[in-house]
């Protein structure tokens, strides 16, 4: 593989067997990438165009009506209540980013899309679907690193930095990249592996793979350096182009699967110990002790989260319940009984991500108060639960 370097973004691959492969690396909130975009394609007339977009994202960002087709109560029954909260608020930063720079998040994709269409010349969506990206961080990630990145992204939408489009084209040169991506590697390891990574082989072999004499690829500056090597592996046979691997959500570990069970089980030891240390009276106090915990913390938070009334009261009521059955969870109820009490309107679909950018946005629009309700709600219960194991510790 013979690697032409045509600028600071632009690189040109001469494969083994004549085919050309044209990487352009862009900043997905930059007018330059999108003016770079339309350079390259006109002057390289390919015969296939691929981009760093997988098919759920490419439908959400082409449906105006994805939004609106969304059951949130759906989302809390399926468990993806911290996806949607995490992808709010990352979609919310990269708006409020664009609103600074003029351009919308990933305008040079889809004009690489809009090209196609209107040359008629083949597409091809070359990234991970972002469901097995997220479900594959979040699986990866222990408790700690999961609430890290919840924060990362939570405080990233409520952020008021300001950022230049100078400062954004910077980010594209390779030294300042590589130093970022290093210290996201040195934070959040398994983040790192999973989003970039993972993700350069995957985008890699997908352009490699693809048919086309003469590509042009449309990727983010980032995996730039990944792609190519990737490329390179791919052209010598040092590496597999099969990525089934790294294309579904990796099983639980056997071990893992028991770690829900241990907190409700140590609890139930508790009560049952007590029972045999100090009799029936002692053990069910105790056992009291833990309901009250649980549902006091629960309580309060769907205070602070400002619940509906009869939500909260639900809630605290059935939070020690849920806290001791693994499967079930009260953030997974508490989020579908608020999104049933204060149903949300269209207008809260269409604000939801401009309602992010502000901490009066979650708790005005009624999708992002359900999600204020799921987590807070979610963490309420758990602060209780470890509450109260000292307090049924000291009744021994």
């Amino acid at each position: 593989m013979h690697i032409e370097n045509l600028g600071p973004s632009l690189n040109r691959l001469r494969l083994e067997n004549g085919n050309e492969i044209i990487l352009i690396g862009t900043a997905h909130i930059s007018s330059g990438s999108v003016e770079l975009v339309e350079k390259t394609i006109e002057e390289e007339n390919p015969d296939r165009i691929c981009i760093e977009l997988d098919e759920s994202r490419m439908k959400s960002k082409s449906d105006k009506q994805n939004w609106e087709n969304m059951d949130i109560r759906k989302v809390f029954k399926e468990g993806r209540g911290f996806f949607l909260l995490a992808n709010t608020a990352l979609a919310s930063f990269q708006k409020r980013m664009g609103e600074q720079t003029g351009i919308k998040p990933g305008e040079e994709i889809l004009t690489a899309a809009k090209i196609a269409k209107e040359k008629d010349i083949p597409l091809s969506l070359c990234d991970r679907e972002i469901q097995v990206t997220f479900k594959r961080a979040w699986a990866k990630s222990s408790l700690w690193n999961k609430c890290k990145l919840l924060s990362t992204l939570i405080s990233a939408a409520f952020s008021d930095e300001k950022i230049s489009e100078e400062d954004i084209e910077e980010l594209k040169k390779q030294d300042t990249l590589e130093s970022m991506l290093s210290e996201i590697a040195k934070e959040l390891p398994t983040v790192k592996e999973v989003l970039i990574d993972e993700r350069d082989r995957y985008l890699a072999t997908s352009i490699y793979k693809t048919e086309g004499k003469k590509k042009v690829a449309v990727i983010g500056a980032g995996h730039m350096g990944g792609v190519i090597k990737t490329i390179g592996q791919l052209e010598k046979g040092e590496i597999s182009d099969d990525t089934s691997e790294i294309a579904s959500v990796p099983e639980k570990k056997k071990g893992s699967k028991a770690i829900p069970y241990i907190v409700p089980t140590l609890i139930v030891l508790l009560v049952v110990t007590g029972i045999l240390l100090n009799g029936w009276d002692q053990g069910l106090l105790m056992f009291l002790y833990w309901m009250i915990a649980c549902a006091g913390c629960t309580l309060l938070a769907s205070i602070i989260a400002l619940a509906h009334p009869l939500n909260a009261l639900l809630s605290a009521l059935t939070a020690p319940f849920f806290a001791l059955n693994p499967v079930l969870g009260v953030g997974m109820f508490s989020g579908i009984f608020e999104a049933t009490f204060r149903k949300p309107k269209v207008g809260d679909f269409e604000k939801m991500t401009d309602d992010a950018g502000t901490l009066k946005g979650w708790y005005r629009n009624r999708i992002l108060h359900a999600l204020v309700v799921f987590f807070l709600s979610s963490i309420g219960s758990m602060i209780g639960t470890f509450v109260a194991f000292p307090m049924l510790i000291a009744n021994l």
